[in-house]
């Protein structure tokens, strides 16, 4: 697993076991919400974590994005995918977008060579 990879995970797995320390109940449904929102349903699981990457990407989250480019890559997206997903995303932000595709390419490039 690469650097970029290991370190955003391993963060993310502690602070969100001190988040559950400390959460209140709205904070506890907030985050049961978001977690039942990206299972199958009408859309399949690979299709909302796709949304969840372009909205990530218009909103300039380096976080979202790179928890949707992992979730997105156990979906099964291939390049071709991304690639098409990374120019809505661009389309609809605009220029402003660009620093966040780079970083969310070189992050794709660690999921490739997993």
């Amino acid at each position: 697993m690469g650097k970029l990879i290991e370190d955003f995970n391993g963060y993310r797995t502690k602070m969100n076991a001190r988040i559950s320390e400390t959460a209140n109940t709205n904070i506890k449904r907030f985050l049961a919400l978001d977690t039942t929102s990206y299972a199958d349903g009408a859309l399949s699981v690979k299709t909302k974590e796709m949304l969840g990457l372009v909205s990530s990407m218009v909103l300039r989250c380096d976080d979202c994005i790179k928890y949707h480019l992992g979730k997105c890559y156990d979906a099964g997206v291939n390049t071709d995918e991304l690639n098409e997903i990374f120019m809505i995303a661009n389309l609809v932000g605009g220029s402003i977008v660009i620093p966040h595709y780079r970083r969310a390419l070189e992050y794709w490039d660690e999921l490739q060579q997993q």
